[in-house]
């Protein structure tokens, strides 16, 4: 069983997180220049299992796709075109920012390094990965 990746996608960086062997835990893994993304991943699925790729879906308080989900859609697509054995799954990413924040003040991180956009973004992607992983969707998957 390979490792669950959640990406974080933005337009200029991209968080990365990635689940433990046993996806059981989230943890950040990078923030990668967006422009780079496609090259840093098949570097990393060829030295490492991975069966999951969880893609943060930009949605507006209605539901509706946000702006940036069409800059991400292409992305998913090339994706799912690039890794057919790997499943690509869109999971909703919203609040991830507020919630990452969040986080950092509450784990007492000084507030110029608050200020660290690529910091928020791997943490969001962690976010992003364990909501997923805490999901209905994922342990339905689960038991197939």
């Amino acid at each position: 069983m390979g490792r669950i990746l959640a990406i974080d996608y933005g337009l200029k960086r991209t968080g990365v997180a990635v689940s433990d062997p046993l996806r059981i835990i989230a943890g950040g893994l990078d923030t990668v220049p967006t422009a780079t993304l496609e090259a840093w991943l098949a570097q990393y699925f060829a030295q490492n299992e991975v069966d999951i790729i969880v893609v943060g879906k930009p949605t507006q308080m209605s539901g509706a796709p946000s702006q940036s989900w069409a800059a991400i859609e292409p992305f998913v697509e090339r994706l799912r075109q690039k890794y057919p054995t790997k499943q690509v799954v869109l999971h909703d990413e919203r609040f991830t920012s507020v919630i990452a924040h969040r986080a950092m003040i509450d784990g007492g991180m000084k507030k110029m390094a608050r200020r660290d956009k690529a910091v928020v973004d791997k943490i969001s992607a962690t976010i992003i990965l364990q909501s997923y992983m805490d999901s209905a969707e994922y342990h339905g998957l689960k038991g197939l």
